[in-house]
């Protein structure tokens, strides 16, 4: 931990003091460096002289150009250039990691050693970092080498396989999933590789390298899958908004809408049975327990229906709440930008940035009760902190500054 760190931010989150060097792009790393920063964490992003992070050309942009999506990804990251290619570059980066906590890259395996930045070479200078390695098949394997992106990662996984409709094509999410389960996945295993350096039987002191690929963490969620198939040899297929081993649950038709709602337990089933004027259904054979109304979820289904689509949504939901069911309306992005709930629990903070003005972001989730997160800037502009970074912290004189970026180097 970094006790210097506190002077170049004021929060002081439950991360204060960690200090973070973040040379991935795109999703999976950036968001868990996101997180770490909304907590606290000093994270310092190295983005490439010529070409700054694909994010920043998502859309949706402002009128002038800025990519909101980049203001959200790249929020509480000092912002600096390096070509971690070059050998300057190289030396720049090894003298940033020297005092880092842990280090972020996503390039293809290989690719850090070959720029002499692999683990050996982090380690020489820093033997506590903690070097986390996000890539498309992991850094061993026959695919090891190859480029991965999510949506491949989302096919490999099982998950595309299993999302969608029986009648319909496989079907891929509309967020990049792959690549923000591996960024928690990796802010997990950081955290527990800081435990185990610093805490954890006395701290072994010591930094170790963490392996993430985009396939393996969205394949793991399907708990109970490996070990079906190993027994029964038992292959899920596309249920839709259904669920393979509770009913009912599903997305309903109202008068004016759609609702949720899962009755996974049979105390649930028989309330929304009593609730929709149908309780003669809890004595139905079908139904009477969970793997009968797994069986008939069609008639299930059908029989639920029928009673919502002669209600609104706020009607149905009303009086499936007076019964103490598990439902909730179906939200787009307008609806919770004015959900009670949302605004209650503080789930939006505006902050003022120089490129656009005042704008609405998250805030930081989970809530903490004596070391809150907290959103101190929004997505910086390329190379903003070079000055602070390189002069401030590295030492460097302006002439030497000038130097490295007539060479492309910074």
């Amino acid at each position: 931990m970094n006790e210097e760190t506190t002077s170049a931010r004021e929060r002081q989150g439950p991360l204060d003091g960690l200090r973070v060097i973040d040379m991935s792009g795109m999703i999976s790393g950036a968001f868990a460096t996101t997180m770490m920063g909304d907590f606290g964490a000093d994270v310092v992003m190295v983005e490439h002289p010529e070409v700054g992070d694909p994010i920043r050309e998502w859309p949706q942009k402002t009128e002038d150009g800025e990519s909101l999506s980049w203001k959200s990804l790249g929020r509480n990251k000092r912002c600096i250039t390096l070509d971690l290619s070059a050998d300057r570059g190289r030396d720049l980066a090894l003298e940033l990691v020297a005092d880092a906590d842990v280090v972020f890259e996503n390039f293809r395996p290989g690719t850090m050693e070959r720029w002499g930045l692999g683990p050996d070479d982090v380690h020489e200078v820093n033997e506590r970092a903690i070097m986390v390695r996000l890539s498309g098949y992991g850094q061993t394997g026959p695919k090891s080498e190859k480029p991965g992106f999510g949506t491949v990662a989302e096919g490999i996984s099982g998950w595309a396989h299993a999302n969608g409709f029986a009648d319909s094509e496989p079907l891929l999410p509309p967020i990049s999933l792959a690549d923000l389960t591996a960024a928690q996945f990796a802010l997990q295993s950081t955290m527990m590789a800081i435990f185990e350096r610093d805490v954890g039987r006395g701290g072994s002191g010591e930094g170790q390298v963490i392996d993430v690929s985009l396939t393996e963490p969205l394949w793991r969620l399907f708990f109970g899958a490996v070990e079906a198939y190993d027994r029964m040899e038992y292959v899920s297929e596309r249920n839709g908004n259904r669920h393979s081993s509770t009913a009912p649950r599903n997305i309903y038709e109202t008068a004016d809408g759609y609702m949720t709602m899962s009755a996974s337990n049979q105390k649930i089933w028989e309330r929304v049975a009593r609730a929709i004027d149908k309780p003669h259904l809890v004595d139905d054979p079908r139904f009477e327990d969970n793997e009968t109304r797994v069986e008939n979820v069609e008639a299930l289904d059908a029989e639920i229906a029928e009673w919502t689509r002669q209600r609104t949504t706020e009607e149905a939901i009303e009086v499936l709440e007076a019964h103490d069911a598990i439902v909730g309306p179906v939200y787009d992005m307008e609806d919770i930008f004015h959900d009670e709930q949302f605004r209650a629990r503080e789930d939006f903070v505006e902050v003022d940035d120089p490129d656009v003005g005042p704008l609405t972001t998250f805030a930081p989730i989970p809530k903490f009760s004596r070391t809150p997160g907290e959103v101190e800037f929004l997505g910086p502009r390329h190379g903003e902190h070079n000055e602070e970074v390189y002069r401030g912290e590295l030492g460097l004189s302006e002439s030497e500054l000038a130097d490295l970026e007539s060479e492309g180097v910074v």
